[in-house]
């Protein structure tokens, strides 16, 4: 980075903080992972400079053959992994994935059912702040009081009463497994597209550690980081029926020109994830989190819906009366890096919440497993029961420092 720190030192130091700071602390932050070398090369690479709007072949702009590879194999490798018909792989985030295929089979005023944020959906599924909840008749379906799980009962009913002309299946704090079918069943019964937002576990769907929605879900949307591990962006799959219409709302309905060099890096994250170890990647993905909730319940904490199937763990803070935005500062202190996270029922604002949020997709890059997610569990265990102990938060971050050297990361890249 030799040009950077000559040209602009005050983001050449910038960058190497955030190095720093994922280097020597540990990532739990369930949305988040870290690139290989090889996406990161591409998603820095000089297909940056090149506008590409339209599609493979279908440009409007010349000199488009080399992104147009790029693309291309994006496309092809998603095909390849999903088994999905058509694939979109231009949508800039997950967000804007989401709102692709919102306005290419919806209108506005339309009735959408997503579930409610506070009870594991997205800001994306009808949340009155977000683009969906200002542009839709939102009605949102919530977890089960006693089991924490969705209850498909209260959903057939609403759907009855609503008629909605989408149901929106997908979550960014739900740890258990995402039951499909009964949403198509759902669906069906009421004429309704089903849209299955895989962005957390799309990793996971690929090494068969989930089950897969493309059979029977009209659109599936995704983000291509998380367990994907890829850059940051997002990607669309339908039926071949639909494909006309979600590419023309993705671009020019809501985007202009592509990202080129992410969509290449989309393209080497695809491919990587077609290799054999990928898929036991995915698995010590869980592995690690069903070790760390089980730490985490015999320290005394507890968890929504009791435990996980996934790479996701929900943490209640009721039992010790604390907050998630406390909790989350204590352990950054610490150099554990948490979010905190509202959960089902929750009395508290979302800038509070009483609860956080852990993931383990980044520590399982680094090569972490069980013994490692069982130590870190104690330590946050420790930490919530001594919140106020400033010499515990000390020692746990010189243990936290001494646990990531045996762990590199991205060794060298700052040179």
């Amino acid at each position: 980075m030799w040009a950077l720190k000559q040209v602009d030192p005050e983001i050449y130091e910038a960058i190497k903080g955030e190095m720093e700071r994922e280097a020597t602390k540990l990532e739990l932050i369930a949305s988040e992972n870290f690139v290989s070398k090889a996406v990161l090369e591409t998603a820095g690479c000089v297909m940056t400079n090149k506008y590409a709007e339209g599609y493979p072949k279908k440009r409007y702009y010349g000199g488009c053959e080399f992104v147009d590879i790029g693309e291309e194999l994006a496309r092809q490798r998603a095909k390849a992994l999903f088994g999905c018909e058509h694939v979109n792989v231009q949508p800039h985030s997950g967000s804007q994935a989401n709102m692709g295929v919102y306005f290419a089979v919806l209108k506005p005023g339309d009735t959408i059912f997503g579930l409610n944020l506070s009870h594991g959906g997205h800001l994306t599924h009808g949340h009155p702040i977000n683009f969906s909840g200002k542009f839709f008749n939102v009605i949102q379906y919530v977890v089960d009081k006693k089991t924490e799980v969705i209850d498909f009962d209260e959903l057939r009913k609403l759907a009855r009463e609503h008629k909605p002309k989408m149901i929106i299946a997908g979550a960014s704090a739900y740890p258990r497994i995402m039951e499909y079918e009964p949403f198509r069943e759902i669906c069906d019964e009421v004429g309704a597209y089903l849209v299955a937002d895989i962005a957390h576990i799309a990793g996971l769907i690929i090494a068969g550690l989930h089950p897969s929605p493309v059979p029977v879900a009209d659109f599936v949307t995704t983000t291509t980081h998380k367990t994907l591990r890829g850059p940051r962006g997002g990607m669309i799959m339908c039926k071949k029926k639909y494909a006309k219409e979600l590419d023309r709302e993705v671009m020019p309905g809501i985007q202009g020109g592509p990202l080129m060099h992410i969509i290449a890096a989309k393209a080497v994250a695809l491919k990587q994830a077609m290799e054999p170890d990928f898929k036991e990647y995915q698995k010590q993905i869980v592995a690690n989190a069903k070790a760390m909730a089980a730490a985490l319940m015999e320290g005394g904490l507890e968890l929504v819906s009791g435990g996980t199937d996934t790479h996701l763990i929900l943490v209640k803070l009721f039992n010790k009366n604390l907050t998630g935005k406390v909790v989350e500062e204590t352990l950054d202190k610490a150099g554990i890096t948490v979010n905190k996270n509202t959960v089902p029922f929750d009395p508290q604002k979302p800038f509070i919440t009483s609860g956080i949020r852990l993931g383990t997709p980044a520590l399982t890059t680094r090569g972490m497993k069980e013994p490692e997610m069982r130590q870190i569990a104690n330590w946050i265990v420790e930490i919530i029961d001594n919140i106020e102990n400033e010499a515990i938060w000390e020692r746990v971050r010189g243990e936290v420092g001494d646990l990531c050297k045996r762990f590199p990361l991205y060794e060298g890249l700052m040179d």
